[in-house]
């Protein structure tokens, strides 16, 4: 270490001032590009009838997404050591907000509303005699 601690957030996010962040950061950006792409498509369509699942997971794909690839322009543009904490600290944030507290309470309802249409569903099952009409009650409200 060079300079005080906090002058290392306005220098820029090279290899010479950060050795041992730049690659990790770099690879782990490449990484995460491709986990977040690969996850997207797979749960969108393990979950291509739960509307509300696949919005979380387009949340979570475009902020990976932008994240990802905000870090590496960084890395190739060399941006600010600060820049780059504000673009990974917005970002992590957004995706554990989006999946811990935008969209939770929203399960728990879409949960409850499953749960009904499963009950209303067996208890309809139950009685079939409910569900077919006799030809005497047909002809009874056609008069």
């Amino acid at each position: 270490m060079t300079l005080w601690p906090w002058d290392y957030f306005f220098v820029s996010f090279s290899d010479f001032w950060f050795p041992d962040l730049f690659n990790p950061i770099w690879i782990a950006a490449l990484v995460m590009l491709v986990v977040v792409i690969v996850l997207y498509n797979l749960r969108t369509r393990a979950l291509h009838r739960h509307r509300l699942y696949t919005d979380m997971w387009e949340w979570l794909f475009w902020t990976g997404l932008i994240m990802s690839t905000l870090i590496l322009a960084g890395a190739i543009f060399h941006f600010d050591f600060i820049v780059m904490l504000l673009i990974i600290g917005a970002g992590l944030g957004t995706m554990l907000w989006a999946r811990f507290v935008k969209y939770p309470p929203l399960f728990e309802a879409y949960e409850q509303q499953l749960a009904r249409q499963r009950y209303l569903a067996r208890s309809r099952e139950a009685r079939p005699e409910a569900t077919i009409r006799t030809r005497g009650n047909r002809r009874r409200k056609r008069r």
